[in-house]
């Protein structure tokens, strides 16, 4: 792999969220500082939105390796369309309790039961809900009645709500007011900006330990940032294919033409075939080139065996285009008839 030719410590453009890899935008450290906040009133709603990629799963990670474990009980849960119900259930069940067959009241009792517990032994329950955006308003009103458990007057349960650009216009739905005076902080993460990018790209390398092998010219993060309009996981993923395609290349640098070469080369496998005379019958290509296992630079079959991948990527391609040309041709044609 590219790692061992570049002599990196790990892969600095993982799609997954690493916190290691955290980069502190500005908007990122206000959103962070954010829930750190609303920690330490351990009371309330936060909301963090941003389109997709922006980061938030990362920014929640980021978090949860600060929260001590003696104090806070943290669980996190992804959600789909869910009914106000299943989500009880799917929150029981994120801090491990048993939910088969329960009927709502129960659930709620035991929930309640959990988080009186955890107030015994001194410490604080936060839920992070990612995804937020998918839920309905009933669902949301079954979190803000969470939020009513409380002893004395110190509520048990704290939620971070974690959602794309259009879970903000849901909040305003006029059943929610109620929750909305919950909240004591909201952030929208915004891409980042040129001179982010750049940043962005040199600090997950320098994690990874690079040392300027490869380099990349000014033209080149420039262009990175114009095909990813700045959203961090479409810049992990160009840069990732962007060290890739340098390896196979056997080169040191990355300019402006090779930065266009992969983004055309992405772009065109993630775009529909589009084949009048049915699917193409040929060996479905690797989308990110992948290498065979136990790759190493001096075996010179697995090198092939990789260059032979991203060969069968650019044949897919031109069929694609051919089949474009001969659809053209053919209504030109049909008009001139």
């Amino acid at each position: 792999m590219y790692k061992e030719f570049f002599k990196l410590d790990r892969k600095p453009f993982q799609l997954s969220p690493d916190p290691r890899f955290f980069f502190g935008s500005s908007i990122h450290k206000r959103a962070l500082a954010y829930l750190r906040y609303g920690l330490s009133q351990a009371e309330g709603f936060i909301a963090i939105t941003g389109d997709v990629g922006t980061g938030k799963t990362t920014l929640v990670r980021t978090l949860f390796r600060e929260l001590p474990e003696n104090e806070v009980v943290a669980a996190q849960i992804v959600t789909t369309q869910l009914q106000a119900d299943d989500l009880l259930r799917m929150v029981a069940q994120a801090f491990g309790l048993e939910v088969s067959g329960d009927s709502k009241s129960t659930l709620l009792a035991r929930l309640e039961k959990f988080l009186m517990n955890r107030a015994r032994e001194g410490k604080r329950v936060l839920l992070v809900v990612d995804e937020a955006q998918n839920l309905a308003p009933q669902a949301l009103e079954e979190l803000r009645m969470l939020s009513n458990f409380q002893v004395g007057d110190k509520p048990l349960l704290q939620s971070f709500l974690l959602g794309q650009a259009q879970f903000r216009r849901t909040l305003q739905h006029d059943d929610l007011e109620q929750l909305r005076q919950r909240f004591i902080a909201a952030c929208h993460l915004t891409p980042l900006s040129e001179q982010e990018t750049r940043e962005y790209i040199e600090y997950r390398l320098t994690t990874a330990g690079w040392k300027n092998d490869p380099t990349f010219s000014d033209e080149a993060f420039s262009e990175i940032h114009r095909y990813t309009k700045g959203i961090p996981r479409r810049i992990n993923n160009l840069a990732d294919r962007l060290l890739l395609f340098t390896f196979l290349e056997e080169r040191h640098d990355v300019d402006a033409d090779t930065v266009r070469t992969v983004a055309r080369e992405l772009e065109d496998e993630l775009s529909p075939t589009e084949d009048d005379s049915g699917p193409l019958d040929v060996p479905e290509a690797a989308t990110d080139y992948a290498m065979p296992a136990m790759y190493s630079w001096g075996n010179l079959e697995l090198r092939v065996a990789a260059l032979e991948s991203r060969v069968q990527a650019l044949e897919k391609s031109m069929h694609r285009g051919f089949s474009r040309v001969k659809r053209v041709l053919q209504q030109h044609n049909s008009v001139e008839e």
